[in-house]
């Protein structure tokens, strides 16, 4: 099978994500990472598209379980119902902390999540790339705040932020976070 006909078949997949030819970037991660502060509740702020997240007041919400491993639970509402899924997130080297692996299968492998910075009281910004076939890539950015709302001139640091490390950012859209239940 030729790559080009891989390529046609995988577009209608990665429509609404934020595809690009060529490798991912490899950006700087939160430098001392300390998950336990991280842990808590998260509300999306922006993101760049992902077609498995669509509705509105998203939130994520991380705790450890007994096991080592990371709870995740997301919810958001869409077609008028609170929905939620829960996954599971590990850390596969000790020494890089702030790059983690998120999985919301028992079938699929875990896929990266790196919180490229953090204050942990306010805002965190995570990043994620998979390579498809070394000629492209998809990749997904998200803006969180521990509130529902941040600050304008705090969303425009973690933008600049990512287009810093080479993530371009033009396809970004602000998450509606109002009339949610708390």
């Amino acid at each position: 099978m030729s790559a080009v006909f891989v390529i046609v078949l995988a577009l209608p997949l990665v429509s609404s994500q934020s595809y690009h030819w060529g490798a991912c970037p490899d950006p700087k991660v939160q430098p001392n990472f300390n998950l336990q502060k991280y842990l808590g509740t998260w509300y999306e702020i922006e993101k760049l598209p992902a077609s498995f997240e669509k509705g509105k007041c998203i939130e994520a919400n991380y705790a450890t379980r007994s096991d080592g491993t990371i709870q995740v639970l997301n919810s958001r509402f869409y077609k008028d119902k609170f929905r939620t899924v829960e996954g599971t997130a590990v850390i596969p080297d000790p020494r890089e902390p702030a790059r983690l692996g998120v999985s919301f299968s028992y079938f699929t492998p875990y896929a990266p999540y790196w919180v490229l910075t953090t204050d942990y009281t306010s805002v965190a910004v995570v990043y994620t790339c998979t390579d498809i076939l070394h000629l492209f890539h998809v990749d997904y950015a998200w803006i969180l705040g521990r509130s529902r709302f941040l600050q304008p001139q705090t969303v425009l640091y973690a933008k600049q932020l990512l287009v810093g490390e080479g993530v371009d950012i033009f396809r970004m859209k602000a998450t509606d976070q109002m009339g949610c239940r708390n």
